[in-house]
């Protein structure tokens, strides 16, 4: 049995796999609350404690938000710390990995089902290029999948706390005012969940919404409000959020020259599907002369699967016995 785990800023999922020739198969998944008054051990004990397992547990991968250099990594929107080479006395000395999320992400790519995906644009796919995969949630992850024989190499990166470029007028009122607000103007900043938050203060100029709760406005709310029309701001700040994302997409097909696709992740993107089929998430990721004969070209595609991240970290645990 794998044991996989993606664990984000908000939620953790915790999943029982069985190992299979292709896809790892799931067998008992939990999801559980990112809070600071647990411990991602105590979370582990908690899953694993309330298994009557089928077999043991013979590799583990954990996928983690926040960057991973070594055997030990802290999330960066949480205070959880998780130790691999601690993991794998627990478990019985098996081989455990820990892996950025997006990592994880990307290695889910190559098995999800045509069902997992939301085509936005067909494209030309270059069979031979590389793949890219960007998710906003409640942060902003970028990954790479580089093929090496029959296998993909998964490449993450910390992508989301690089700069913001304004490309507008208005943009470039909004790095001003983030500027003012945070100190800099990370691409995080606008393209996440609290990024979509920010975006709502601003198109508001900090004023009240009567189609969102002043107390706590959270991006569903925001989206909600924006693609039923109630809140021309509302509508503006998803305007605001659906072409930073698109651009990003862009600028990260760009620097990895990912000829083969490009995969939008994450929990925001499939609620706010019709936004992104419009045109303008599309039109923000190609209109980037001279470049714009090759970008026209790569395929796009919206993940809807909620547990693909899981899936990655399955996979990557399957990786670890061959």
């Amino acid at each position: 049995m794998l044991l996989a785990a993606d664990v984000g800023g908000t939620k953790t999922l915790v999943g029982l796999f069985a190992r299979t020739a292709g896809r790892p198969q799931p067998v008992v998944v939990r999801s559980f609350p990112t809070t600071d008054d647990t411990t991602f051990d105590a979370v582990i004990d908690a899953f694993v404690g309330g298994l009557d397992l089928p077999r043991p547990i013979v590799a583990a991968t954990m996928g983690l938000a926040g960057p991973v250099t070594g055997r030990h990594a802290t999330l960066t929107n949480g205070s959880w710390t998780l130790d691999a080479d601690a993991l794998s006395a627990r478990l019985g000395h098996v081989p455990v990995s820990l892996v950025n999320d997006l990592a994880a992400l990307a290695a889910a790519v190559p098995v999800l089902t045509p069902a997992e995906l939301a085509v936005l644009r067909a494209g030309v796919p270059d069979p031979t290029g590389n793949l890219a995969v960007i998710a906003a949630g409640t942060g902003l992850g970028e990954a790479t999948l580089v093929r090496a024989g029959q296998r993909w190499l998964t490449q993450a990166s910390e992508s989301g706390h690089a700069d913001f470029a304004a490309r507008t007028d208005r943009e470039l009122s909004l790095v001003e005012q983030l500027t003012l607000d945070d100190g800099r103007a990370s691409v995080e900043h606008v393209v996440s969940g609290p990024g979509l938050v920010r975006l709502y203060t601003f198109t508001h100029d900090s004023g009240p919404c009567p189609m969102v709760d002043a107390d706590a406005p959270l991006p569903a709310q925001i989206a909600a409000s924006a693609l039923s029309e109630c809140c021309p701001f509302c509508e503006e700040a998803l305007a605001l959020f659906v072409s930073a994302y698109g651009a990003e997409a862009g600028n990260l097909v760009l620097r990895s020259l990912a000829t083969g696709g490009v995969f939008i992740g994450g929990g925001i993107a499939p609620r706010i599907l019709p936004a992104l089929q419009d045109g303008r998430f599309l039109d923000a990721l190609t209109n980037k002369p001279p470049m714009v004969p090759l970008l026209s070209r790569v395929p796009v595609s919206v993940i809807l699967t909620p547990d693909a991240g899981l899936l990655g970290a399955a996979v990557l645990a399957g990786h670890l016995l061959s």
